[in-house]
């Protein structure tokens, strides 16, 4: 019998919620950032959407790849792309969806220093209080009791490929498939999502 998480499925309508809490208290901290890096690929959206509240227009990239798989709290992280842009002497701030493990947004903070950022702040929508990294501002905290893998709007095709996949191995049946995610991993979806990755086409790339 395959394992499952709890899943929390969020919208974008969180992800506004926490990109306006995030500018909230950055700007209430009077810090005002020249440059924001996103880590990707999570932190993409979440950059952009700071971007645009704190009015800023320069966001450049640095990719940490989390060597786990989809719905588990460990794995391995390190940065595989450097930073799109040069940050010598700027004040930068790091964006990130959330905090599991800390690694990813550990290594970036390094990497950043290391490339002559003249100060350095980090930024999470999520964080889960079992994290060995804290960021600086954080949008909304998960105890570490109540871990979740958390489905974001933009992972949402790729880890329902995957967590449904591993459903559909099990059952063989798409309607029965459904019915186990709901009831072992708390992750409700249309059917006509769940047969839209098992035949290909929104598999990931």
């Amino acid at each position: 019998m395959a394992e499952y998480p709890k899943c929390r499925r969020t919208s974008w309508h969180d992800a506004d919620r926490w990109a306006d809490s995030l500018a909230d208290r950055i700007r209430a901290s009077g810090h005002n950032p020249e440059t924001l890096v996103a880590l990707t690929r999570g932190g993409w959206v979440p950059a952009r959407l700071l971007a645009d509240r704190l009015k800023l227009k320069r966001l450049v990239s640095l990719r940490a790849q989390h060597w786990g798989v989809t719905a588990t709290p460990s794995g391995a992280a390190e940065i595989t792309e450097g930073l799109s842009g040069p940050v010598r002497g700027q004040d930068v701030l790091i964006v990130d969806d959330i905090t599991d493990t800390g690694e990813s947004l550990s290594l970036a903070l390094e990497h950043v220093q290391n490339a002559g950022a003249r100060r350095v702040e980090t930024a999470t929508c999520l964080h889960i209080t079992h994290s060995k990294f804290l960021p600086t501002y954080v949008a909304e905290e998960i105890d570490r009791d109540d871990w979740v893998w958390v489905v974001f709007p933009w992972n949402y095709w790729e880890d329902l490929a995957t967590l449904g996949r591993r459903a559909f191995d099990e059952v063989h049946s798409v309607p029965e498939a459904l019915r186990l995610l709901k009831d072992r991993a708390g992750l409700e979806v249309p059917l006509e999502d769940l047969e839209q990755v098992l035949d290909g086409r929104r598999a990931p790339g």
